[in-house]
């Protein structure tokens, strides 16, 4: 399976989101952006669907099976990361491919996927109640989530930084948002921390980040903050109006989340993942995705197995 999207559809994608933004109609005359990575831009590889697999312990398998599809939960307003392109209603970016990249393994291919898009602060309850077979979409692990829901990986870790804007001096880290008006979305991390009285912002709590972003640009609010993975991409979207501060506070380690007992999947998707790191799958996700963010790769963090 590759990659459907090319680098210019790519870049309609982030035309659609800034236009959202800004409150203009998506792909009004003028607005179109040209696309700085060209026609030389790195592809996402293609997935060997995997034949006959035999994954019987998971229940989870056996459903997914039996209807014929896998159903994926993701975001679907972060540029580079998990987005959907309106027009098109395809889906681009590195979870996404993450995402892809298992259900070939899983034996599913690209036809076989149905997407869902799910918010932040209703993950949990569309996996532990099966609305979802499995979660790609830069979804933290931590102790309070683990007593919901499962989790493979981590196969990415990513800090919470602040967006601004591109003529703002007086934010240059969480010590500085003192007073100021800082946005994040409920049930994020970031959010929980931003809140703690030491950096005394003033939040605003929205329901997603693209929401949040329209109100940096409409300076309803002075920054934006949530992991600096996705805030590289809103910045890449609106190159020239915002920046990320590029001082991040905390550790996010992204996890795959799936039905909390369902061991044999996340043993499964973790050897899928350790798989992929070592033969260059991995890598290639990266550099086709959010590498044409601007971040810089390293390689993902240990796989941590319980």
């Amino acid at each position: 399976m590759k990659l459907r999207k090319s680098a210019a559809v790519a870049a309609l994608a982030v035309l659609a989101l800034t236009a959202t933004a800004c409150g203009g109609k998506e792909g009004s005359a003028g607005d179109k952006p040209s696309n700085p990575a060209g026609s030389n831009a790195p592809k996402a590889p293609e997935y060997a669907v995997a034949k006959d697999v035999k994954l019987d312990a998971s229940a989870t398998f056996k459903k997914a099976k039996e209807r014929g599809k896998l159903v994926i939960g993701s975001k679907a307003d972060q540029p580079f990361l998990g987005f959907e392109d309106q027009s098109t209603k395809e889906r681009s970016g590195f979870d996404i491919e993450i995402a892809r990249m298992i259900a070939a393994d899983l034996g599913f291919s690209k036809d076989q996927i149905e997407w869902k898009t799910v918010d932040s602060a209703s993950r949990e309850s569309a996996i532990s109640t099966g609305q979802v077979d499995y979660y790609v979409g830069t979804y933290t692990i931590n102790d309070k989530r683990k007593l919901q829901v499962g989790f493979a990986g981590p196969y990415y870790k990513a800090g919470a930084d602040l967006l601004v804007r591109k003529d703002e001096s007086g934010i240059t880290g969480p010590e500085s948002v003192k007073g100021k008006k800082v946005c994040s979305i409920k049930g994020s991390t970031p959010l929980a921390e931003i809140k703690k009285p030491q950096y005394g912002a003033q939040t605003t709590e929205l329901a997603k980040y693209s929401d949040c972003v329209q109100q940096l640009l409409t300076s309803q609010v002075d920054a934006v903050t949530t992991d600096d993975a996705i805030l590289k991409g809103y910045a890449a979207a609106n190159s020239g109006k915002l920046k990320v501060v590029g001082k991040p506070f905390t550790e996010e380690p992204y996890g795959i989340g799936m039905n909390k007992d369902d061991k044999a999947l996340r043993d499964f998707i973790n050897d899928a993942l350790e798989k992929h790191e070592k033969d260059g799958t991995y890598k290639k996700i990266y550099d086709a995705t959010l590498g044409l963010s601007g971040s810089t790769y390293t390689e993902p963090p240990a796989i941590v197995r319980y």
